[in-house]
């Protein structure tokens, strides 16, 4: 069969096996020929590690200098009779192929993160490959549900503005349109649902669970994803049900903060830029704002993927530095090339500007669409995407 790139609005139907092994390897090929992470971690464990700040964080620690093994926990689906299996499946399965070369420890564990089997497995993993402890946790979770620990019930986030409407444009992939709507508020429980999935509550959770069987090194820090962005964003992101959720991302790390310190350690949520993600393309308004950042950034030379990002992370602020540097609030900011008030002046007038009618031409909308395929393993030049490939070969590839 050949596999052709199918898209539902946002969301990608298909993924191209070998796609996503090209991806995995034109991120090694960069993380290798950058700037190398100095006294990096060498057993980390990744929550959320097949695709986005998770996966590009697992290449640059494994490829980038630190040559760390790594246990990488993640929820996709395989092949099957339905279809050839998520992105995520296959970047698991190629990165391992990769680690292994390269001569490091990769684990991969394909769960539900919020499930008590998936944690016992995690520790197991832990006491098997790395003598009981890890050095670095990186928390990076992108999920709409959580299940309740404690009972069947099922929190879903939302991403919805609080208090008054929002009216905006998004931008449908599956047919490159542009789309207006309105959203409206957030009431409290959907606020608070979100919260509980999009917050530090399961983070903290991981953590206590990590102390509590013992496998938390010396000097062992954790990280967790976040986003602020500029004052256009902030009516659906920042001051929405996603800032209220990313609020409590912050003050979880403060709390984890404390609780590290017994280990000499650290906890730090890390704000990043704005980027084409699984997760971020599913956020209404926020595609017109990406499409123009793209732009003005590449043309001032300062655009970063999820890997370049994640490269400079570990080698300017967590590691090699005799302390971490954080912003008044504790805060690691890597998302200061977007915020540069230059680039933000630009991104403003492009976004004044753009409509239905011009979005194409004012902002970088094939760059972004471009990296939306990559994702899911499109639109690379050395992948033969005529080529026929067999179901029955896939079944037989484990993560």
């Amino acid at each position: 069969m050949q596999i052709e790139p199918l898209i539902q609005g946002v969301v990608a139907r298909s993924a191209h096996p070998y796609g996503c092994r090209a991806s995995i390897k034109e991120q090694i090929d960069y993380v290798k020929q950058a700037p190398q992470i100095k006294q990096g971690p060498k057993r980390v464990l990744i929550i959320g590690a097949s695709s986005g700040f998770g996966l590009a964080a697992r290449i640059a620690l494994t490829f980038g200098g630190a040559e760390a093994d790594t246990i990488g926990v993640s929820f996709e689906r395989g092949p099957s009779d339905k279809g050839v299996g998520s992105a995520g499946w296959y970047n698991n399965i190629y990165f391992k192929d990769e680690a292994t070369h390269h001569g490091r420890t990769a684990i991969n564990i394909v769960g539900d993160a919020f499930s008590n089997t998936v944690r016992t497995q995690v520790i197991e993993a832990i006491e098997t490959y790395f003598e009981g402890e890890v050095d670095l946790v990186i928390y990076s979770l992108a999920t709409g549900v959580r299940p309740n620990p404690d009972s069947e019930e099922l929190w879903r986030s939302v991403i919805k503005p609080i208090g008054e409407s929002v009216t905006g444009a998004s931008i449908m992939l599956e047919n490159d349109q542009w789309v207006e709507s309105t959203l409206e508020p957030a009431n409290e429980n959907e606020a608070d649902a979100t919260i509980k999935v999009m917050g530090g509550g399961d983070w903290e959770s991981w953590i206590d669970t990590l102390i509590n069987a013992e496998s938390l090194a010396e000097g062992c820090k954790t990280i967790a994803f976040s986003y602020m962005g500029p004052e256009v964003t902030h009516p659906i992101y920042l001051d929405g049900t996603l800032g209220r959720a990313k609020v409590d991302l912050h003050q979880t790390s403060h709390a984890l903060n404390l609780k590290l310190a017994n280990f000499n350690g650290g906890a730090y949520a890390t704000v990043c830029k704005a980027l084409v993600t699984k997760a971020s393309v599913f956020i209404p308004t926020l595609s017109p704002y990406l499409i123009a950042l793209y732009r003005v950034m590449k043309e001032k030379g300062t655009h970063e993927r999820c890997i370049e990002q994640m490269q400079r992370l570990f080698t300017t602020k967590l590691y090699g530095q005799s302390k971490v540097p954080v912003d008044g609030e504790r805060l690691i900011r890597i998302d200061d090339l977007e915020l540069d008030p230059e680039a933000q002046q630009k991104v403003s007038e492009l976004l004044e500007q753009m409509n239905a009618g011009n979005f194409k031409e004012l902002g970088d909308y094939a760059g972004f669409k471009d990296e939306f395929m990559k994702l899911n393993g499109f639109n690379f030049a050395d992948v033969d995407y005529a080529q026929d490939i067999s179901l029955k070969a896939l079944k037989r590839l484990k993560p």
